[in-house]
């Protein structure tokens, strides 16, 4: 009786261990990682990403979508390409490279992103464009496209 006490303690202690081994080496996915920075989720379309690079001390970040895709939001068609590149703090977003908004018919780059309260503020160039931060809850759903677009796109 006493053996098969001592193996239920030590399987009972491997699997705890086992439990807190996984705990520490499972990593945040990119969708947690804009949360833990203040961010909404909404702000990568769903279910693309597929890994990411992050420095946290330097904050550069590199995030890799399963390929280029382009959605429609708050009545502006967004594009992704399929790696997004920039730095991350605290409710900014800045350098970024890899996405656009068109915009009066052309493709501007999106270069920073900042929250501010309740609100999410977009820059690409001189413009800057204000949003509820309930509108990105949900992270929206991409419309893919052959990468003959995108080349299409860079010669218009």
């Amino acid at each position: 009786m006493e053996s098969a006490t001592t193996l239920a303690a030590i399987l009972c202690t491997i699997l705890i261990h086992s439990t807190l081994i996984n705990s520490f080496t499972e990593f945040p996915t990119a969708y947690e990682v804009l949360e833990d920075y203040s961010f909404p989720v909404g702000l990568l379309p769903d279910g693309v990403v597929k890994g990411y690079d992050l420095n946290q001390i330097t904050g550069e970040f590199s995030a890799y979508l399963n390929g280029t895709c382009r959605l429609f939001e708050g009545g502006y068609q967004v594009k992704y390409e399929s790696k997004i590149t920039g730095f991350i703090s605290n409710s900014k977003l800045s350098g970024l490279k890899g996405v656009s908004v068109l915009f009066f018919n052309k493709w501007r780059k999106i270069g920073q992103i900042l929250r501010h309260g309740n609100h999410v503020h977009f820059f690409s160039g001189v413009a800057a464009e204000k949003f509820h931060i309930r509108d990105f809850d949900e992270s929206p759903l991409c419309v893919w496209h052959e990468p003959e677009a995108d080349l299409l796109d860079q010669q218009a």
